[in-house]
C-alpha cells in the first residue's frame, strides 16, 4: 500500500514548485499525495520566511502536527514530520532544540537529497522502537541545511506528474542583491542560472503533460544568465525566444520575480516581439523614496523605474504591472511615503503587493534605528492600499465590454462554467464546455467581480449580437486543438 504524503506551503511560487518537485523526489519511496494532514505518513512543512511572525507560525504548525503524530503512534502508525524551505534554512539548529520530535529540517538547496534523510530519519525511529522516551536526547533527527557545491536541479527526477494546464518552473535561484530588509541571500544563496538545455527539456515534459502557460520562477528571475547550447552565456530574453521556437505547445510564457536593475532593453524587445509573453510584468518596486530605496540596497531610483516603465509601455502598450510596496521602512518619513503614493499614480499598477515592514532576525534592516510606529505603518497602509485597490478595480471596469482571449484552465464552481486567465493574469469565469480546458478562447466581458471577471464566448456573443460583426478587439493568441 502506497504511503501517504501531505505538504504544506507557504509563501511564493518557487516554493510551490519546490513543494511539487519534493513530492516527484519522494514517489519512488512509495509515497503518493494527500489533502488531509491526519492520515499522512510523511508530513513536510515548506516555509517562507518573507512573512512576518513566519518562525511563530511554523512552530505553531508544528505543535498541531505533533498532537496528530503522538495519535497515529498511539495507533500503531507513525508520521514523519519534516519542516523544509526558507525558516528551515535560517533557524533549522533552533527548530531542531526547540521541537526535537521533529524528525527532518531541510534547507531549499538540498530537498534532492530527501531520500537519504528519509531512510536516516525511519533508521533513527527504529532504533528508538520499543523504549520508554522519545528523542530527549540531542541530534536524533536529520538536519541537512548546507549550501551543497553542485546543483540540485542535476540530481532531481523527472516530473511524476502534471501541474495543470499553467505549470511553473524554476530557472534561477537565489540572490546577490542584499537588500537590507531581505533574507533571501542568506536563506537561498548566491545567484544560479539553470542551462537552457535543461530547462527546455523540463518545458517539454510538462507541455507534454497537458502545461499549456509556463511561468518562469527565479528570486531575481530577469537575472538569469545560463548557458546556452552554443556555450554562451544566454540571458531571459533569448531563453523566452527560444522555448516559444522549440516548444510551441507552451502557448504563453510569463516570468516572476524581476528586479528593476536587470530589466534590460533585449527583455522590453521581447515583450514587443514575442506573442507568447504575456504583456503583464510583476516588476518591485519597493518604495517611491530615493532615499528609503538606498536605505534599502535597491541599486535603483525611483525615476529610473519610471523611465522602464516608460520604456515598457513603448514596447507593448497594453502591458498590466504590479509591484511590491514595503510600508514604514525604518527612517521612512511623511514625505517618504508621499513620494510612494506619487509613484503609484504616476504608473498605475493592474494590481499589487503591499505590506507593513516587519524585521528579519539577521538583515542590517532589522537593527536600524527609527523604526516606525504600528500605528504609523498602519494608517499608511491603509492608504496605500486604498489607492491600489482603486487601480486594480479600474484597469478590471475597463476590460468589461472588451473581448479577451482567455485560457481555460479548469472546472468552475458552477456546473458547465470553466475558469481561465486573461493575458493580464485576471481570473475569468465562463460558460464553456469541458472540451475547451487547455485552449484558449475569446471571451467577451460582461460582469465585474471583486476581484474575478465574468464573460461569454465570443461566438455565442457574435450569435445574439449579428450585427456587430467581429467582436474580438485582441487576438495575440488563438485556441489550439
Amino acid at each position: 500500500m502506497a504511503k501517504k504524503l501531505f505538504i504544506k506551503t507557504y509563501g511564493c511560487q518557487m516554493n510551490v514548485y519546490d513543494s511539487a518537485r519534493m513530492a516527484d523526489v519522494l514517489a519512488p519511496l512509495g509515497y503518493g499525495p494527500t489533502n488531509d494532514p491526519t492520515e499522512a505518513d510523511m508530513v513536510v512543512l515548506n516555509t517562507c520566511h518573507i512573512r512576518e511572525k513566519a518562525s511563530e507560525k511554523t512552530f505553531s504548525e508544528i505543535g498541531r502536527l505533533r498532537v496528530e503524530q503522538a495519535r497515529r503512534q498511539a495507533e500503531g502508525a507513525d508520521m514523519i514530520i519534516a519542516v523544509a524551505g526558507c525558516v528551515a534554512q535560517a533557524e533549522g539548529e533552533e527548530i531542531m532544540r526547540r521541537v526535537p520530535e521533529i524528525d527532518i529540517v531541510l534547507g531549499p538547496q538540498t530537498y534532492h537529497r530527501l531520500p537519504e534523510m528519509v531512510a536516516r530519519a525511519t533508521r533513527a525511529r527504529d532504533q528508538r522502537r520499543g523504549a520508554k522516551f522519545i528523542r530527549k536526547h540531542k541530534g536524533a533527527g536529520v538536519l541537512d541545511t548546507d549550501f551543497p557545491a553542485e546543483s540540485k536541479f542535476d540530481h532531481l527526477p523527472d516530473e511524476t506528474g502534471s501541474q495543470g494546464i499553467s505549470a511553473f518552473l524554476a530557472i534561477q535561484e537565489g540572490c546577490d542583491k542584499f537588500c537590507t530588509f531581505c533574507v533571501v541571500p542568506y536563506t537561498r544563496g548566491a545567484e544560479f542560472s539553470r542551462p537552457v538545455a535543461q530547462i527546455v527539456a523540463e518545458a517539454k515534459r510538462l507541455a507534454a503533460g497537458g502545461a499549456r502557460e509556463l511561468t518562469l520562477l527565479g528570486q531575481n528571475v530577469n537575472a538569469y544568465h545560463g548557458e546556452g547550447p552554443d556555450g554562451g552565456t544566454w540571458n531571459l530574453a533569448r531563453l523566452c525566444h527560444h522555448l516559444a521556437e522549440k516548444v510551441p505547445q507552451i502557448t504563453r510564457l510569463r516570468y516572476t520575480t524581476s528586479h528593476p536593475r536587470d530589466m534590460d532593453d533585449d527583455l522590453i524587445a521581447a515583450h514587443r516581439d514575442l506573442p507568447s509573453l504575456m504583456p503583464f510584468l510583476h516588476l518591485p518596486v519597493q518604495s517611491g523614496s530615493d532615499r528609503i530605496l538606498a536605505e534599502m540596497n535597491r541599486q535603483h531610483t525611483a525615476d529610473h523605474y519610471r523611465r522602464l516603465i516608460d520604456k515598457l509601455k513603448a514596447a507593448r502598450p497594453d502591458i498590466a504591472l504590479s509591484s511590491d510596496f514595503i510600508i514604514g521602512f525604518p527612517g521612512e518619513t511623511d514625505a517618504d511615503f508621499k513620494a510612494t503614493l506619487q509613484l503609484i499614480e504616476d504608473v498605475t499598477f493592474a494590481q499589487s503587493f503591499s505590506f507593513n515592514y516587519s524585521p528579519r532576525p539577521g538583515t542590517p534592516a532589522a537593527v536600524m534605528a527609527a523604526q516606525v510606529p504600528q500605528d504609523v505603518m498602519n494608517a499608511r497602509l491603509q492608504e496605500v492600499q486604498a489607492l491600489l485597490e482603486k487601480q486594480l478595480i479600474d484597469f478590471n471596469r475597463a476590460t468589461l465590454g472588451k473581448t479577451v482571449p482567455v485560457l481555460l484552465e479548469r472546472r468552475g464552481r458552477d456546473e458547465g462554467q470553466l475558469v481561465g486567465k486573461s493575458p493580464y493574469l485576471q481570473a475569468v469565469h465562463v460558460d464553456a464546455p469541458d472540451h475547451l480546458i487547455g485552449t484558449v478562447a475569446d471571451v467577451e466581458i460582461t460582469d465585474l467581480g471583486h476581484y474575478t471577471l465574468g464573460g461569454i464566448l465570443a461566438a455565442k456573443a457574435a450569435a445574439s449580437h449579428p450585427a456587430a460583426g467581429n467582436v474580438a478587439e485582441l487576438q495575440p493568441e488563438r485556441a489550439i486543438a
